[in-house]
């Protein structure tokens, strides 16, 4: 199986900074695996940050993956894709990137965990564990105990927990199981990056 980090950093649109300088920062405070998300760009446009930020991951031996589009994550040799529920399936992206590159999908229900582990994902994300503006078209909220039933009773993948999660709900979410967190605004919008990271990953040791 391969290594999942337990802190995930989901970059977003921010008044002041560019998705690059997002990743920057965040190398810098010390993260260790970061997925590009970015909607509504045209492909070229996204296909220059990607790669931008992709030179940046590398510099700094951080996993860098991208939000939905594989032809990208296979074009500038990324770390790997994450996909949604309406992406490409699983299995599809592994054909296209190789059984070595990390590829994740989005679960709302155990259904879906299972469905993306029949397919050869490498692990889940499953949220949202409150309501979250950062997504469109939000599924139905879990909380703690929809985590801690899909826990029981889901198979071996990793479960990352996604969705308006602050730092506060760390340490109550990993005691039902869970494998670790995706964040974005919490980061994003953190008054000292670096030691707002910091904090997180003491959380999750």
């Amino acid at each position: 199986m391969k290594s999942i980090a337990k802190l995930h950093y989901i970059t977003q649109d921010h008044p002041e900074y560019s998705h690059e300088d997002l990743v920057v920062r965040a190398c810098n405070a010390n993260i260790k695996w970061i997925q590009l998300r970015i909607k509504n760009r045209p492909e070229n446009e996204l296909f220059s940050i990607a790669q931008k930020c992709n030179d940046i991951c590398k510099q700094h031996h951080v996993t860098f993956i991208i939000n939905d589009h594989v032809a990208i994550a296979k074009e500038l040799d990324l770390d790997g894709v994450h996909l949604g529920l309406n992406d490409m399936p699983v299995h599809l992206a592994r054909e296209i990137l190789g059984k070595e590159k990390l590829i994740g999908g989005t679960a709302n229900t155990l259904e879906d965990i299972r469905l993306h582990e029949s397919r050869g994902a490498d692990y889940v994300g499953v949220g949202p564990f409150r309501f979250t503006k950062t997504k469109e078209n939000l599924s139905p909220v879990l909380g703690l105990n929809g985590y801690k039933k899909l826990v029981t009773q889901s198979a071996q993948l990793p479960i990352i927990a996604i969705g308006g999660i602050t730092q506060n709900d760390i340490q109550s979410i990993l005691n039902v199981g869970v494998h670790g967190v995706a964040l974005a605004s919490e980061i994003t919008f953190a008054k000292n990056m670096k030691s707002k990271i910091l904090e997180l990953r003491n959380e999750l040791t």
